[in-house]
């Protein structure tokens, strides 16, 4: 039997589970089914969404999940993918990327019209956009204030509202 390292606690892939938990040991006494093992835990994830934890699926859900929120492209997770020895072909990380988001369990961040990433935090916040390093920042949700939202055509309702606030270092 393999031993797979501890993972530490987190809030996001236990609230991705069920939004009512609080603290590990809600998580724990809630979903039983949560071991700390990063295998076991991203297997539990994907059940509760409806999604088949195929070895393909397990595996992205590893890499993506298991180092904590972070923003990530198609291509690095790819990379990632290869270097960890994980048999995935670039399509194969795009379509699970995109069912991964279709059941809530990442967020899509369009930035430019070619550059897209994903957050593993689902959780309602906004983003700066660091021009030239290509980073993505988390900017909690309550740090921003919109005053009026325009009304939304007949037939129409406003789904999420993403700001990204871009950045560039300042000369000197």
């Amino acid at each position: 039997m393999k031993a797979y390292p501890l993972m530490q606690p987190r809030v996001p892939i236990a609230s991705r589970l069920s939004s009512d938990l609080t603290g590990p040991a809600a998580r724990s006494a809630a979903h039983p089914d949560l071991t700390g093992c990063p295998w076991h835990d991203v297997k539990a994830m994907l059940r509760q969404v409806g999604l088949r934890p195929t070895r393909q699926r397990m595996a992205l859900g590893w890499i993506l999940f298991g180092k904590g929120d972070r923003h990530v492209t198609a291509e690095l997770l790819y990379e990632e993918a290869t270097r960890a020895k994980v048999p995935v072909s670039l399509a194969t990380v795009y379509n699970a990327l995109h069912q991964f988001t279709t059941v809530g369990l990442l967020r899509q961040v369009a930035v430019d019209g070619s550059k897209t990433y994903f957050d593993t935090n689902a959780s309602e916040h906004h983003h700066f956009f660091i021009e030239g390093e290509d980073e993505l920042v988390d900017i909690p949700g309550s740090d921003v204030v919109l005053d009026k939202l325009p009304t939304a055509p007949d037939g129409y309702e406003i789904a999420r509202v993403d700001i990204v606030v871009r950045l560039r270092r300042r000369d000197g």
